[in-house]
């Protein structure tokens, strides 16, 4: 794979209940929480879950909207859809979400074959929900 200088550093996911999201994606999903604890204390404006070395999913509360001020507009983005995001694992891994999913009750698509993305085709992938009904793909493409 060719090393680019342009790298994902984030996304950002509005939510209703953004330490319940952090625990979903911490306990469920396996990721690391980021300032959930500044969050909670009231020193953080939101907390975020690490996906890797390089790039984080930040956890934005759905009533922070009022203040986006940053960019004109920028607050009519709260509950806009994005159609998905998509998190790439180790087939290991991925057999691992998909039973942590099951066992938490959270519905997941069947699977998928062959579909394409960063690295080529995937092997499988397969789809679930947060808890913000944000719509979550998990692919592995060994």
């Amino acid at each position: 794979m060719t090393d680019n200088t342009a790298r994902l550093d984030h996304v950002v996911l509005w939510s209703r209940d953004p330490v319940a999201s952090a625990r979903f994606y911490e306990t469920t999903v396996g990721l690391l929480p980021v300032r959930l604890t500044d969050y909670l204390k009231g020193e953080a404006p939101f907390p975020s879950v690490r996906l890797n070395d390089d790039s984080l999913l930040d956890l934005m509360p759905l009533d922070a909207a009022a203040r986006m001020t940053m960019l004109p507009g920028a607050a009519d983005s709260a509950g806009h859809p994005v159609n998905h995001i998509c998190l790439a694992l180790i087939a290991e891994r991925f057999e691992a979400l998909r039973a942590r999913l099951q066992d938490s009750s959270v519905p997941v698509s069947d699977y998928a074959h062959g579909a394409f993305g960063a690295r080529g085709h995937a092997r499988r992938s397969f789809y679930f929900r947060d808890p913000d009904a944000n719509v979550v793909e998990v692919r592995h493409y060994d």
